[in-house]
């Protein structure tokens, strides 16, 4: 487990390409409240694993796809907005994570029986403006 601790922007990019460097399991899932910057750390995450496309939230498709320069893909998921894992089921979501492609994931706790045993966790916890991460 790793922490960090960010004031800024550019913090979070430092941030960002350290934990990149950290990335062993395809899955990662992102812990915390609404507006405490999860699509922004992977938006620089995602910058670090060498995708040059425009990076946006899912937050209404539910699901983006980048593919990096080095023909790695990432799915990024915003799960806010699923009822039930029935909701996952029918997206397809086990798919996408037996594919071992990268899958960052927020809002994971709605989907928490498709995860697998091993996957890395990304908590975010906000005070003021200052963001506190833990890598696991």
């Amino acid at each position: 487990m790793v922490s960090f601790r960010a004031k800024d922007l550019t913090d979070l990019n430092k941030i960002a390409k350290k934990i990149a460097s950290k990335i062993s399991h395809p899955i990662v899932c992102f812990y915390g409240e609404m507006g405490s910057g999860k699509t922004t750390l992977i938006k620089e995450l995602l910058i670090h694993l060498k995708v040059t496309e425009t990076i946006t939230s899912p937050t209404f498709s539910l699901i983006n796809k980048y593919t990096s320069t080095v023909g790695k893909v990432f799915y990024h998921f915003d799960l806010y907005r699923l009822e039930s894992e029935v909701d996952a089921f029918n997206i397809g979501f086990e798919e996408y994570i037996d594919s071992k492609n990268y899958c960052f994931i927020e809002w994971p706790e709605k989907i928490e029986s498709f995860l697998p045993k091993e996957y890395h966790k990304i908590y975010i916890n906000t005070d003021n403006l200052t963001r506190n991460i833990t890598f696991e």
